[in-house]
């Protein structure tokens, strides 16, 4: 984008949220609670009233934001991994997607919105679609999800940093909670937690006992990413009794090599199956066949026993979707008996 065209989007852009700002000043009504600010990942953020034009950068912080009947409160989605949840599939109909990955700032100011929300620093910050102050320029008031700041080690870009602290549950939740009282609607908000909260206790019931190992395959055939200790796969082993066999690295996402992976001889693959189809190994497909051709992994134990977990990629990571991963690997350890 050419120097001219950058200052004449940010002029349209100031000039429009300068409109919009004198227009709901003078018409919009008064809400309980209102305005509300909050810490968010080291800034103070302040919502006039509750969002009814919000625009959502990543696929978690949209199947939240679904998952809290809020599509109508939607003009805009982008980045996606993988196809919706089935049953938010509906609602995500009526939301114009503005892009599969990370939108120009011009399609996001587009949009009109007057609140934008992210799961990842690597898409709404530096190197993103812009970064926070930037919108705050516009008068837009952003969130990034908490389980891209509290407890890592440095600022994330989609989560492939270390982490200081392992991830937990509890920090989805708060980002859950957080969007609920930004759009108003605290008690589908506490409905949406009680519901995960005992999808993730009924799916760990009844795992039998015998402690055993897997490892998380991301994608990657030459130089594979496979899952540190700490984030989701942190989350997902420890609910279902499991040890990741890479529990010694605080880094998300390590690209390891295969001798490595043999060597720790994992009783369990998790297999993440990518819709996209960027590098090889992102299909499901590609992974087994590069499992049971190539000389060294063919020997693992998981992979003459075939123990494989087919999960989405964003199952992978933070979000609502941490315990559909529990859920996936409690049943396969339920079927198998015991690894």
């Amino acid at each position: 984008m050419s120097r001219l065209t950058a200052l004449t989007a940010a002029a349209a852009l100031v000039l429009a949220a300068g409109c919009s700002a004198s227009t709901s000043d003078a018409a919009a009504p008064t809400v309980d609670g209102f305005p509300l600010t909050l810490e968010n990942c080291g800034r103070t953020v302040t919502v006039d009233a509750p969002p009814q034009r919000a625009v959502s950068l990543n696929q978690g912080s949209t199947e939240i934001l679904l998952s809290l009947g809020l599509a109508d409160r939607l003009v805009g989605t982008a980045t996606w991994t993988d196809p919706v949840r089935e049953n938010l599939a509906e609602d995500n109909a009526r939301v114009p997607r503005l892009a599969d990955d990370k939108p120009s700032l011009e399609v996001v100011s587009d949009a009109d919105p007057d609140f934008v929300s992210a799961s990842f620093g690597g898409t709404l910050g530096p190197g993103g679609v812009a970064d926070r102050d930037r919108f705050d320029q516009f008068g837009i008031p952003t969130y990034l999800s908490p389980t891209d700041c509290v407890g890592m080690a440095a600022t994330s870009v989609n989560a492939d940093g270390a982490r200081a602290e392992p991830l937990r549950l509890e920090t989805v939740y708060q980002e859950i909670r957080d969007l609920a009282a930004i759009f108003d609607v605290r008690e589908r908000g506490e409905q949406l937690v009680a519901d995960l909260t005992e999808r993730a206790q009924r799916a760990a019931d009844g795992v039998p006992p015998g402690d055993p190992t897997v490892a998380y395959w991301f994608s990657d055939v030459a130089a594979p990413y496979m899952a540190g200790c700490c984030g989701a796969s942190g989350v997902i082993s420890s609910a279902v009794g499991a040890r990741n066999v890479f529990a010694d690295t605080t880094d998300e996402w390590p690209q390891i090599g295969w001798e490595a992976v043999a060597d720790r001889d994992p009783d369990v693959l998790v297999l993440a199956d990518l819709s996209r189809r960027t590098i090889d190994g992102d299909a499901l497909e590609s992974k087994i066949a590069f499992l049971e051709a190539n000389p060294v992994t063919s020997r693992m134990r998981a992979v003459i026993d075939r123990r494989y977990v087919v999960v989405n990629g964003a199952d992978l990571n933070p979000s609502i979707r941490t315990v559909d991963g529990i859920e996936k690997v409690a049943a396969a350890l339920k079927e198998w008996g015991t690894a």
